[in-house]
């Protein structure tokens, strides 16, 4: 792994917040430039516009983040936006920190 890299489990949203994506990745920087570029122009994130880094969990771990990952994706939008809120209440995008 580079050393700038982060392990995460993340959410992304659209411009008017109607799509929540949930992704895990080993380089969360990397990750979210494809994601604004729409790099895989077939994927749900490009279909959706979904390019806003609202919420991110670094983990210790891909393993850790996947496991992250999947409790998230079983909860409900509600749990997701409780999550987000906690973090980031104004949804501001968290990617230029990276």
């Amino acid at each position: 792994m580079r050393p700038n890299t982060l392990c995460a489990v993340y959410i992304m949203t659209n411009a008017r917040h109607t799509v929540l994506y949930t992704g895990v990745t080993s380089d969360l920087a990397t990750r979210v430039q494809e994601h604004k570029l729409g790099t895989f122009p077939s994927s749900f994130a490009k279909r959706y516009n979904v390019d806003t880094l609202v919420y991110y969990e670094p983990t210790a771990s891909v393993v850790a983040a996947i496991a992250r990952e999947k409790q998230i994706k079983a909860g409900s939008r509600a749990s997701k936006i409780a999550l987000i809120e906690a973090m980031n209440p104004a949804w501001n995008d968290l990617s230029t920190g990276l």
